[in-house]
């Protein structure tokens, strides 16, 4: 795909993210594509609501498809290395939540804090 096709998408893609300060989708005007190295995408955004400027890096595999991500290369990296979700995974998390009052004071009690 060329440049400027990959380009054209990664814009309409940013324009299903929303502001963290105010909300308000992104226009494509308001993206600034700054570079790319490899897989990596960094841009500039605007926010045409709040005139919030923010950068993003957004990671397109050989899939194409892209990932929109604020972890930094170090959150990346571990989370790579993170084995699949179960099945089992899942029916536990759901069976906890099933249960679970809301009390993250009581939850967390103790805790080490990892």
């Amino acid at each position: 795909m060329g440049g400027k096709m990959e380009e054209k998408r990664i814009r309409k893609l940013m324009t299903t993210m929303k502001c963290s300060a105010c909300g308000q989708n992104y226009e494509q005007y308001g993206i600034e594509i700054l570079g790319r190295r490899d897989e990596f995408w960094f841009m500039r955004v605007r926010c045409s609501g709040c005139k919030t400027n923010v950068l993003i890096a957004a990671v397109v595999k050989e899939s194409k498809t892209p990932a929109v991500t604020d972890l930094t290369g170090t959150e990346l990296t571990r989370f790579r290395k993170v084995g699949v979700v179960a099945g089992n995974d899942v029916l536990d998390m759901h069976g906890f939540l099933k249960d679970f009052d809301g009390d993250f004071s009581e939850l967390f009690a103790g805790s080490s804090g990892v």
